[in-house]
């Protein structure tokens, strides 16, 4: 997924720990997954974002991914509507929210489409994890 979205590479042992980490610390968030026949088609994280100015918290959405044979099949929307789901019966959940690739039309098409809105928030970022752009 981020070599298609970004062109990096990610090491699969961070990775594997990362995805580990948010089993075994289910207070950060967790993984919605779409299967069909037995196999996985699609798949997003769910992690947590406190806001003190809603007394609530924000669902981020994260590493979304539907397998290119599955694309335009209503994956996606599936999925995004289980979360919806979840975060009307959670009762403290103040919204649902994203970030998106600027070049990224399709997705942000998509996401319109579901009803979601352009926020007014530009995203500034350090990060501390080094990745490898592929070549």
């Amino acid at each position: 997924m981020a070599l298609e979205t970004e062109g990096l590479t990610i090491d699969a042992d961070r990775l594997r720990a990362g995805a580990e980490g948010l089993f075994a610390h289910p207070h950060l968030g967790f993984y919605l997954v779409a299967e069909s026949d037995g196999s996985l088609i699609g798949q997003l994280m769910i992690s947590y974002e406190w806001s003190d100015w809603r007394n609530g918290v924000f669902w981020w959405i994260q590493s979304v991914y539907v397998h290119p044979d599955h694309r335009g099949r209503g994956v996606y929307r599936r999925l995004y509507q289980e979360v919806q789901d979840r975060a009307r019966a959670q009762g403290n959940v103040c919204g649902i929210r994203l970030y998106v690739e600027r070049e990224n039309r399709r997705a942000q098409a998509v996401y319109a489409k579901l009803g979601m809105k352009k926020a007014h928030y530009e995203m500034f970022e350090v990060d501390y994890v080094v990745a490898r752009h592929s070549v």
